[in-house]
């Protein structure tokens, strides 16, 4: 049997795009932190004096002739733009206020010790509470965990519109 043909110019639907129409087709989004390609290396950025060496940002001594880039934490500590937050708050937190905020830097510092783009922002106190600003998006569930491993407390974790944003909040 012969195939029809469809005639010059016509086109049959192309059947990857179907997914697109039921909202399974991943859309790109843009992130003004994240590199756009690799950077000449070595490189050291001139705010915290992290290294971005084989494709990664690491702590180490700073080479002689570094090319200067300032790393994505420093440009969004700058800008006071988070990739995470967590709210805490309740009556353990009010009562053991030192303590908690303790824990929070001390996790903090253990997830820089290996990671130079995972760092706090700021901790904002108001009378709800904290919020803790992060530079990535891992930081507030580390943070959040060991909270709630270590005095207990409600957990929640929420990711609203925007992938790039992590939202967290403990009441203890």
């Amino acid at each position: 049997m012969k195939a029809k043909s469809k005639g010059i110019g016509v086109r049959e639907p192309r059947r990857d795009r179907i997914t697109h129409w039921l909202g399974l087709l991943k859309e790109h989004t843009h992130d003004t932190y994240k590199l756009r390609g690799k950077l000449p290396e070595p490189t050291a950025c001139p705010d915290c004096g992290a290294i971005y060496r084989k494709g990664r940002w690491t702590w180490g001594v700073r080479p002689p002739g570094a090319h200067e880039e300032t790393c994505p934490a420093c440009h969004r500590i700058r800008d006071n733009y988070p990739a995470g937050m967590l709210h805490l708050s309740g009556p353990y937190f009010d009562a053991h206020k030192e303590e908690v905020l303790g824990l929070v830097r001390r996790q903090e510092a253990e997830a820089k010790r290996e990671h130079p783009l995972c760092r706090i922002i700021a901790i904002n106190e108001d009378e709800y509470g904290a919020v803790v600003t992060t530079t990535d998006t891992h930081l507030p569930r580390r943070i959040g965990e060991a909270l709630w491993h270590s005095y207990h407390g409600e957990l929640d974790l929420h990711y609203g519109q925007d992938p790039r944003l992590i939202r967290m909040t403990w009441k203890g």
